[in-house]
């Protein structure tokens, strides 16, 4: 790569969307791009690796890696599938209409990190007196894996930070807090039997049925309990269904049944009341009446992903300095979870502020408006600015 490469947001967006980082695939293509682009303006950069060497964080400090104080920008590279969607436009190559930039990653969310990569050079241009540090992970699409480690290298490796700016799509708004997730995956195993000879059998689907509709139960609930903040839309503790999988023909009694399942809880909401009243039912209600048919019988929950909520700090001296960034009056809430609780349960401020609508992302023609990566580049020359000593 020639020394010193210049790219435009623009370019540096198409440059990365380009690589298909799909969660299932490899992201150390993109990695190595942005590691030689760092080079070639004198920026060092470390890999912090997954356990089999597929996939690769980059963390990088532009200005005293030691001065505490510094500003994170954060960003995952990985984007959710493309299959079985259908995209009028090749998802993995940009393509401009009506003011908007389609492709897979454009609003969730590789413009944040691009628009961020094409201001280095004005980052660097005085020499910042403030650090900042460059976070990029991967895998946060399937349960916010790669950060974690990167978490705890910059604990282990570096002072505190001021702030860590996770550039999910917020349309540039500031948010400081948003609900948690918990996921799991749930499998019923019953007795294949004649579907004449009912009492005979145990019916994975049916008991599995029984167990929705405990969550549906349990759901209900917590709408009725609400949100005191009345911040978040939906105001409440959500539990949804995903997928679910069981039986062979209408003529056999199913022996088995999974089904994936979600709560999103409330910042600073119990964490466990959920799944431990849902575990509670199964092993005293349920299996004790397929085991009365089937001693085999069994009811298996595992954990898919875990997700800490983002909790308001208000008055947070970082946080109010996002705000005058993105010259907002006020922070938002939102329902969709990020890698932020996870930094801010490291202990470092944390809000989410970044170009595109959360409503494009995952959706086949994927886009963000060209406005947004505007009001993304006035946000980073502000940044720029601010890390060179300019007043805000």
């Amino acid at each position: 790569m020639p020394a010193s490469r210049r790219f435009t947001s623009r370019e540096m967006i198409e440059k990365l969307v380009s690589f298909d980082t799909t969660s299932h695939l490899s992201n150390l293509e993109l990695i190595e791009f942005v590691e030689d682009y760092l080079t070639s303006h004198g920026v060092a950069s470390r890999r912090v690796m997954n356990e089999d060497g597929s996939k690769a964080n980059l963390f990088a400090t532009l200005g005293d890696e030691t001065q505490a104080g510094g500003i994170v920008l954060s960003g995952h590279t990985d984007v959710v599938p493309v299959e079985g969607q259908d995209w009028s436009s090749d998802p993995f190559r940009i393509e401009e209409r009506d003011g908007r930039l389609y492709g897979r990653g454009t609003s969730d969310m590789k413009s944040f990190i691009a628009v961020a990569l094409a201001h280095l050079p004005a980052f660097l241009k005085d020499g910042p007196k403030i650090p900042v540090h460059f976070a990029l992970s991967y895998d946060e699409e399937v349960g916010c894996l790669g950060v974690r480690p990167m978490i705890e290298n910059i604990i282990r490796t570096l002072p505190k930070p001021q702030v860590v700016i996770v550039g999910e799509p917020s349309s540039m708004k500031v948010v400081n807090a948003h609900k948690g997730i918990q996921s799991y995956h749930t499998t019923v195993t019953g007795l294949e039997y004649h579907s004449s000879q009912t009492h005979l059998g145990v019916s994975a689907i049916q008991h599995a049925m029984e167990l929705i509709s405990f969550l549906m139960g349990l759901a209900e609930e917590m709408r009725r309990r609400g949100d005191p903040s009345g911040r978040f839309s939906p105001p409440y503790t959500t539990i949804n269904i995903g997928t679910i999988r069981g039986g062979t023909a209408l003529n056999i009694i199913p022996k088995t049944c999974s089904f994936l399942w979600e709560y999103r809880m409330l910042p600073g909401a119990d964490t466990e009341e959920i799944i431990t009243r849902f575990n509670h039912h199964a092993e005293n209600d349920v299996l004790p009446r397929m085991r009365a048919v089937f001693p085999g019988a069994k009811i298996e929950t595992k954990v898919r992903a875990q997700s800490p909520g983002l909790a308001a700090l208000d008055g947070d001296p970082g946080e109010t300095l996002v705000m005058k960034l993105a010259q907002c009056n006020s922070a938002e809430a939102v329902s969709y979870n990020t890698e932020a609780g996870l930094f801010q349960l490291a202990d470092i401020p944390t809000v989410v502020c970044g170009p595109g609508d959360i409503a494009q992302a995952h959706k086949p023609d994927e886009f963000i408006e060209i406005s947004q990566v505007k009001e993304c580049e006035a946000f980073m020359r502000r940044l720029a600015d601010y890390v060179s000593g300019a007043p805000l």
